[in-house]
């Protein structure tokens, strides 16, 4: 089985790969997340992902689009929904990517957080396997969170404070205990 494994970030894919290559998956990885944000963020993420591709003889594939704009034009109407719209522009990616090159399914590293919205990613990632007929490989790779973040540290990966999104970033220094420190 081929599988378009969509990454988010080094820390959130090693425990994913090596689930899917324990099964027998060899995943491709995917890279593309026009989400992340500034730049500086952008360009940490998708380097340490890049070493960490080469290291592990992981195949990756980069759309390589720094997407603020656009990014900020598809949730701009609902800052507070825009979650959904962000799952919605990568997975869309996914399957149309999975689609054109004849994988049989796709996935996201987005499964292993227990930050994002489980269920709301699921369906969003059903929907766009429908629309381009490839099918969605589920897994929940949430249990494994906790040890692939401290791999994630033993490896010296980059390791990030919020999601990825700029109103995630401000969310985080908003929370009331780093509010006026």
């Amino acid at each position: 089985m081929q599988t378009l494994l969509h990454i988010c970030c080094a820390p959130c894919s090693n425990m994913c790969i090596e689930t899917l290559r324990g099964e027998g998956i060899e995943p491709v990885g995917f890279w593309y997340n026009p989400n992340i944000h500034p730049f500086t963020e952008y360009r940490s993420r998708r380097n340490c992902l890049r070493d960490y591709s080469a290291a592990i003889g992981l195949r990756l594939i980069e759309r390589n689009d720094y997407g603020l704009r656009p990014f900020v034009r598809a949730v701009a109407d609902d800052i507070d929904g825009r979650c959904v719209k962000c799952y919605a522009m990568r997975f869309e990616a996914a399957a149309e990517l999975a689609a054109r090159e004849g994988f049989d399914s796709f996935t996201s590293s987005l499964f292993i957080s227990p930050y994002q919205q489980h269920e709301l990613m699921r369906e969003v990632a059903e929907r766009a396997a429908s629309a381009h007929g490839v099918q969605f490989l589920y897994r929940d790779f949430r249990p494994y969170f906790r040890e692939g973040q401290q791999r994630a540290r033993d490896l010296g990966f980059y390791m990030q404070k919020y999601c990825g999104c700029v109103f995630s970033e401000e969310e985080r220094y908003l929370k009331p205990s780093k509010i006026l420190k």
